[in-house]
């Protein structure tokens, strides 16, 4: 029933900070798309990509979307494409993740879009589980706002829902993916849409019967089921099997919690009517006295959209050089040998080797757990690398190397994920080696106890924990690594 083809989410949002995301200096090659230059790959899809970058003129983050031409004319989902940025264009709001610029090469097309720190609303609910009253009728307010203004301007968006809505830094709400939208030109001679598209648990019960629907009506809806989840920290039509879900959502079948208030509750019962015509509008949502509580109108300037052609990036016209983004990648030196004054080498030349990371970092109150630690070994870079890989393995590590860095990742998750090392080897002296390892993933406690202490193979608190020391192995005293077995 769901046909259309959904090409993949834009991945504005990510909840990573950029100092983690931008690393340009630990990349053997940087790319250049334009005045932009490429970080870490965010996320992946069918038919496109999408990267970190930074604007070299400004110095502000951005998500790249990365879109292979040749794959989307196999597919042909050129008419989607062009309709997405088509769309995007259209839409400047504070509420909205904004499309910057279009740029195409050769083979790819760039799609410069804001880039969002403070991940998927969906993940708060997930994580923490229902909201606020007040909270969620902020963030319905801000969802309102921005639905609105699509459909001032002939958009309709057809998969709202938590997935697709960001935060920012501030915790300002993000309609993104408009993968599935509609333009006011697709609507027929009777004023309907006839695509199925969206959601399942999100979506009008007119969208499904297959008969045509309103797109501003089927986006309230889903407004109001997204309100629900918000406050309630579930959904009100959820069935394992799919025509029972229909039959949920064909009659409005849903309970309220008990902790909704009555004006909450009378609000999102007239928003989740199955009849399209009698179902609330936006313009009384926003004269609703529970919607309108602390409620404070958007205020922005309308930029001009200067953007071209959506459709140009495949005429032949761009195929002219000077139409053309050009792409290239910058070699990076191999780093230099770093001196060492005479103190630095009678240090390294001790027979067990020596911790060196009071040489390399500033100590500070705030510092008390560390999340890296160096320390120096007389075997060469090769058979330090191949110690380590041999001694990780056995513990359930993935073992992944590329030159003199090596990543470790934990098979178990703790608390709060996987725990990941990143060990990268430099060579200060030419019969010595300075090993830097640094915790990449999961918590930092954990990455404090397992380079301090070691286990004798136990069990402690539920927790069969096992220690692999590396100082055998790589001519180093003091560090040790450990991985725990929950039992």
């Amino acid at each position: 029933m769901f046909s259309a083809v959904r090409i993949p989410d834009f991945i504005e949002g990510m909840r990573v900070s950029e100092s983690r995301i931008w690393q340009p200096c630990k990349e053997k090659r940087r790319m250049r798309v334009g005045k932009y230059e490429l970080g870490r790959t965010l996320g992946k899809g069918t038919f496109a990509k999408v990267k970190y970058g930074r604007n070299l003129e400004t110095e502000e983050g951005v998500a790249i979307k990365i879109i292979d031409k040749n794959r989307v004319l196999k597919h042909k989902m050129i008419a989607q494409i062009k309709r997405e940025i088509s769309t995007m264009k259209l839409i400047q709001h504070p509420n909205v993740i904004r499309m910057y610029e279009v740029m195409a090469s050769k083979t790819k097309i760039y799609i410069v879009l804001e880039f969002v720190t403070g991940g998927e609303l969906f993940d708060k609910i997930a994580t923490r589980g229902k909201l606020k009253e007040d909270r969620a009728r902020k963030y319905f307010q801000q969802l309102i706002n921005a639905v609105d203004y699509c459909h001032s301007k002939g958009v309709y968006h057809r998969d709202l829902k938590p997935e697709n809505l960001l935060l920012d830094a501030k915790r300002v709400l993000k309609v993104s993916d408009f993968g599935l939208s509609a333009l006011h030109q697709q609507v027929r001679e009777d004023g309907l849409l006839y695509t199925t598209c969206g959601t399942p648990n999100y979506v009008a019960p007119e969208v499904l019967k297959n008969k045509g629907y309103h797109g501003a009506k089927a986006d309230v809806w889903s407004c109001g089921v997204i309100l629900f989840v918000l406050m309630a920290g579930y959904l009100p039509f959820d069935d394992s099997n799919l025509m029972g879900l229909y039959t949920q959502i064909f009659r409005a079948n849903f309970r309220f919690p008990s902790w909704f208030s009555p004006s909450a509750r009378i609000l999102i019962k007239r928003i989740l009517d199955p009849n399209p015509s009698t179902r609330m509008t936006i313009v009384e949502i926003l004269e609703n006295e529970w919607f309108k509580k602390g409620y404070k109108p958007p205020r922005f300037e309308q930029a001009d959209a200067t953007l071209g052609d959506p459709g140009s990036i495949y005429n032949e016209s761009w195929q002219d050089s000077q139409n053309l983004v050009v792409e290239w990648q910058e070699e990076r030196p191999a780093p230099p040998i770093i001196t060492m004054n005479a103190f630095e080498l009678i240090l390294a030349s001790q027979p067990q080797g020596l911790d060196l990371g009071c040489l390399f970092e500033k100590q500070t109150l705030q510092r008390f757990v560390k999340r890296e630690t160096r320390f120096t070994s007389k075997y060469p870079a090769t058979e330090i690398i191949l110690k380590i890989e041999q001694a990780a393995k056995p513990l359930g590590f993935d073992v992944k190397k590329s030159n003199n860095k090596m990543k470790l990742l934990g098979e178990k998750a703790g608390r709060k994920g996987h725990l990941a090392f990143t060990a990268e080897i430099f060579q200060v002296a030419p019969s010595v080696c300075m090993v830097e390892l640094r915790k990449s993933g999961g918590d930092t406690l954990e990455f404090h106890k397992a380079k301090r202490h070691r286990m004798d193979g136990g069990t402690r608190g539920g927790r069969k924990e096992r220690a692999c020391s590396i100082r055998t192995m790589t001519g180093v005293s003091r560090i040790r690594c450990v991985r725990s077995q929950f039992s």
